[in-house]
């Protein structure tokens, strides 16, 4: 079920790219290209650890499906299909998620 709706709100968002800016916040953020939506996604993840430390689950429930959408609003500005993730994620699946952070470059470790 999740994957499906993953796909469908893609699958909106994407559609959204021929909507009026008037008439569409998507299409407003997909204007605003790469920058606007990282900008606007890292605020989604400071809400979101917010909620996580000092509100309720539905809060953070909220603000999850928030930081959702706008992730997929940043895929959608640089053409990268939510399909695209889910192969990366399915190619993780079975590895340690220490040994698969251990493989990577120095540069993309991260935390």
């Amino acid at each position: 079920m999740g994957e499906a709706v993953l796909g469908q709100l893609a699958a909106t968002i994407k559609a959204r790219r021929t909507d009026s800016a008037a008439k569409s916040y998507t299409r407003q953020l997909l204007d605003g290209g790469p920058e606007r939506c990282a900008r606007k996604l890292g605020e989604e993840a400071i809400e979101s650890v917010i909620a996580a430390i000092s509100q309720d689950d539905a809060a953070l429930k909220a603000e999850a499906a928030d930081l959702i959408y706008h992730l997929l609003v940043l895929l959608e500005s640089r053409g990268i299909g939510i399909d695209e993730v889910l192969t990366v994620l399915e190619g993780r699946s079975g590895v340690s998620g220490l040994d698969e952070k251990a493989s990577r470059p120095a540069s993309a470790k991260g935390d």
